[in-house]
């Protein structure tokens, strides 16, 4: 069962002198507190678990997000930074005793510099909307997350969002140029810019996919890329998992970088065909998509090349995109294959694991085995160009303990891409989904690390409590530990 901090009682008595404050900082409908009112933020795209907030806030500036900031920690209130709440590791899950910090009204973008190829916006416009702004002159916004409709790049900034291109082209760490951010103290700060390179200490990095534990990001600076000449995507099925996951070994390896290469299951193929009706092959057991992207003459030689790694691998159908429409509709299939599952399953629950790829046919055979002990069907879809998995847990909340297994089997599926040496989380973040289980990853000594650099900037531990570290520390007792020994002495701390 998830715990959370237990609720500052003292805080919560004070909640109509908060609200009355709040409205002396944003005026009109920016605060909301009437229990109806605040459902709608009751939880992110992790449903499983809900909270309604104390109260709800709506800035439209920086000053006065700088002002809230600077009165909750002058008062000692727990802030919850929200964007669009399409995180699926309750990254955005609101606290009883704390305030939800909405960014929905940043929806501005500032600046399009074609010149230096980027683009200033606020960071609630959406993902899609960077690249709506600037295709009429043949540029995009690579990191494309499956929700990028809905998302907002705040949200992408906090989780280090990827998406189906982010093999070739990067994660948002990788397009992110610069961030204005406001401090617990209310202090306004920005790091980067327009330039490509900064000196000193890399804080734009440490920003992106903190999870709103450092500070809140009004401001984003993201590189835009030119369209490549030419674009063909490449639809190969497969007998097995395994086929398809060796065949994305032997690609990589091959020293080919696809501009994308996703691969789903037989349960989520026929999930999306259903669907999206994208004229996927339903004979076959794994489904490829391999984007090849640049100059013609290179796009040609290396589908010729994908063509025949596939056929080692045994490949049944293989396809060649020969439009844009028909190369858009292969990738509208898996785009929706979120959605799609939804309709073959009352509930479902996206996880979030990355492994090496040459350890792909082994994690699938121990997810086939775990859907066995659990006697839940999982539905495979992969970001597969880079290991990042994502299994859709069928599961319904409805029938007792069906949740539960559902939450005990997608821990052991991250258990098991530790242990093959990979990591719990590839886009979605750790949140509160994964908080538990990170120290299956790092040791204490390495939790206590991170958590010394959150007391840097939030001494009091106010941004977004009881996410991502699975012991409460404080910051006052993280200065008080010392050296004995040449080890680390620890008080005793209890868990959530």
């Amino acid at each position: 069962m998830l715990m959370m901090p237990k609720p500052d009682q003292s805080v919560l008595a004070r909640r109509s002198e908060i609200a009355a404050a709040l409205r002396g900082i944003v005026a009109g409908e920016g605060v909301i507190d009437t229990a109806t009112q605040m459902r709608v933020y009751e939880s992110d795209g992790l449903t499983a678990y809900k909270q309604l907030p104390m109260l709800v806030v709506l800035p439209e500036t920086t000053a006065q997000v700088s002002q809230i900031l600077k009165y909750a920690n002058a008062n000692g209130i727990k802030i919850v930074p929200r964007g669009a709440g399409t995180s699926l590791s309750g990254g955005a899950l609101p606290l009883e005793d704390g305030i939800l910090l909405g960014l929905a009204k940043f929806n501005r973008i500032l600046d399009i510099d074609f010149e230096n190829r980027c683009v200033v916006v606020q960071p609630g416009v959406t993902n899609l909307g960077i690249t709506k702004a600037v295709e009429q002159k043949g540029f995009y916004y690579a990191p494309d997350p499956s929700s990028q409709i809905a998302c907002t790049i705040g949200g992408n900034v906090a989780e280090n969002s990827g998406g189906v291109h982010c093999l070739k082209y990067g994660l948002t760490a990788n397009n992110v140029l610069g961030i204005e951010m406001v401090l617990i103290t209310g202090e306004i700060i920005r790091l980067g810019g327009k330039h490509l390179d900064s000196e000193g200490y890399d804080l734009l990095g440490l920003m992106t996919g903190s999870e709103g534990l450092l500070g809140v990001v009004t401001e984003v600076t993201v590189r835009i890329l030119q369209k490549p000449e030419t674009a063909r995507a490449v639809l190969v099925g497969f007998p097995s998992s395994e086929d398809a996951g060796q065949c994305v070994a032997d690609i990589i390896s091959a020293g080919i970088i696809p501009g994308g290469m996703e691969m789903m299951d037989r349960p989520a193929i026929h999930a999306v065909e259903e669907f999206v009706h994208a004229d996927y092959p339903l004979n076959v057991e794994a489904l490829l998509i391999v984007e090849l992207d640049g100059p013609q003459i290179e796009v040609d030689s290396l589908i010729e090349r994908v063509s025949s790694i596939a056929q080692k691998n045994k490949s049944k159908t293989l396809r060649v995109s020969n439009s844009e429409a028909e190369r858009i509709l292969f990738w509208a299939g898996r785009k929706a294959a979120f959605p799609a599952v939804g309709r073959i399953s009352p509930d479902y629950m996206c996880m979030d694991g990355t492994i090496p790829r040459k350890k792909l046919p082994e994690v699938l055979a121990g997810m086939a085995r775990l859907s066995q002990k659990y006697d839940l069907r999982v539905a495979n879809v992969f970001h597969a160009g880079d290991g990042n998995l994502h299994p859709l847990i069928l599961f319904d909340a409805n029938e007792e303990g069906q949740l539960d297994r559902a939450e005990k089997f997608g821990a052991d599926i991250l258990r098991l891409c530790v242990k093959v040496g990979g990591v719990l989380t590839g886009e979605h973040g750790v949140g509160v989904e994964k908080r538990d289980l990170m120290p299956e990853m790092f040791s204490q000594i390495d939790l206590d690390q991170q958590l010394r650099l959150k007391c840097a900037f939030d001494g009091q531990g106010l941004l977004n409590p009881g996410k991502v570290f699975p012991t409460l520390h404080s910051c006052a007792e993280m200065g008080r530990m010392h050296v004995r020994g040449g080890k680390l002495a620890h008080p005793e701390i209890p868990r959530f």
